[in-house]
């Protein structure tokens, strides 16, 4: 068999060796091109402030919002977003049959996943979107952007966005496209709505539940209540001062056990006097 490079007695052999080296590193090159942010999530703490309890109806299985990893990978003109829960997606309501073209082939998650582009204090928003709950964020971990990765169709979650959002509709990116797969949420965003990916960018994902027919100004979001219910949360407060998720990135989202008390700690609130606190989880920290 022939050597896929001989070196031509024109060139020196170094020459041809250093041409060798380029045309087989190519592909390796391409390879790095596409980059990932992972970050992790211990396994059970899809309780919130840890006195949350999931709906009674059979359709809200065990760990289906119990959040054990973000993925955010560089895809050239696109980013994905990749969140794994601790069960198998489902969609016993039957998205693709919902009006405005259809669902995304899942019901019950709706995931929002919170970027902070430049942990400058005073520079993003504070609060969450709607429905959310009395929530906030640190001076220097405000959000610039945020993913909804949605059940509902385009049409719909970009016209709840509109008319709720408000001044944090400058900051919301809707994907073009969203998909589940076994246990894994899966949301492609373009890179002109979002900025290039750095990993001195902060995260959160907030794991809640979608609601097709939301309460007043709520964005497609669940409530938790203070008794649940075949189709509620419970172990909340009725008077709409907590925080309205049942689990999030803590602590350095490495998965590690000290982060359940770590989401615990944020999400402590005092009806009248504290609100529940969302971190951002910076992998270069």
């Amino acid at each position: 068999m022939k050597p896929m490079f001989a070196v031509s007695p024109v060139f020196p052999s170094w020459l041809g060796r250093a041409l060798a080296v380029a045309v087989l590193a190519v592909p390796l090159v391409a390879l790095a091109g596409e980059s990932a942010l992972s970050f992790s999530d211990p396994a059970g703490d899809d309780n919130g402030t840890g006195a949350y309890k999931y709906p009674s109806n059979p359709e809200y299985k065990t760990h289906a919002f119990d959040l054990r990893k973000l993925e955010v990978t560089d895809k050239g003109d696109e980013v994905e977003f990749k969140v794994t829960m601790g069960a198998s997606i489902d969609d016993p309501w039957n998205s693709r049959d919902w009006p405005d073209g259809g669902g995304n082939g899942f019901s019950l998650q709706f995931v929002q996943v919170y970027i902070d582009t430049d942990h400058v204090k005073g520079s993003g928003f504070t609060t969450p979107l709607p429905g959310l709950g009395k929530a906030t964020f640190a001076d220097d971990e405000a959000w610039d952007k945020v993913v909804l990765i949605s059940p509902q169709p385009r049409t719909r979650l970009s016209a709840e966005v509109k008319a709720k959002a408000g001044a944090l509709r400058a900051g919301v990116v809707v994907p073009k496209s969203t998909r589940a797969s076994g246990k894994s949420l899966i949301a492609v965003v373009k890179k002109s709505d979002l900025g290039e990916l750095s990993s001195k960018w902060g995260f959160n994902a907030i794991v809640q539940s979608n609601e097709g027919f939301p309460v007043g100004r709520d964005l497609l979001t669940r409530p938790v209540n203070q008794t649940p219910g075949p189709h509620r949360f419970g172990g909340g407060d009725d008077s709409d001062c907590d925080p309205q998720w049942m689990d999030m990135l803590a602590g350095k989202g490495k998965g590690d056990g000290s982060e359940v008390q770590a989401q615990y700690s944020a999400m402590k609130y005092t009806c009248g006097s504290k609100v529940a606190t969302i971190p951002m989880v910076y992998q270069g920290e």
